[in-house]
């Protein structure tokens, strides 16, 4: 018995709905509609897992991307209960392959590792960026 006997992995984004409870129920920042149908719609690569039984989305991961030689992970989620499955890992492998199979020689490949995230994005062959940091800009209403 394989993960895919129990779960469908499917390239492509979830429904915007799913998009937005996953973010949620996983622990990411809440996003609006417009939010949430921009990534859906803007991401280069999109890829979910949905659970055969029940039909719901437990685990996403998308690539943002000009698909030259930058390509950025994002919304990396698993749900809570299905967490320590591997789901996550085949999330973040079929990421990974796509962007290797797709992009011309030598990308970038970039995220950023919240805490929980860390152990498998090592264990998958992500380094730390030194000496660079991550930055952002806080949006302040004009």
């Amino acid at each position: 018995m394989t993960l895919l006997d129990d779960f469908e992995l499917i390239a492509g984004p979830p429904p915007l709905e799913e998009y937005l409870q996953l973010r949620k129920d996983a622990g990411l920042s809440q996003k609006t509609r417009q939010q949430g149908a921009g990534a859906l719609a803007g991401s280069w690569f999109f890829c979910h897992l949905r659970e055969t039984a029940s039909g719901r989305t437990v685990a996403m991961g998308r690539v943002i991307g000009d698909g030259g030689w930058c390509f950025h992970i994002a919304d990396m989620a698993t749900l809570p209960e299905f967490q320590g499955r591997g789901l996550g890992r085949l999330v973040l492998d079929t990421v990974v392959a796509h962007i290797r199979e797709t992009a011309p020689e030598n990308p970038y490949i970039t995220l950023i590792a919240d805490p929980p995230g860390r152990r498998l994005y090592e264990q998958a062959g992500f380094t730390e960026i030194n000496p660079s940091r991550g930055m952002e800009l806080p949006w302040v209403r004009p």
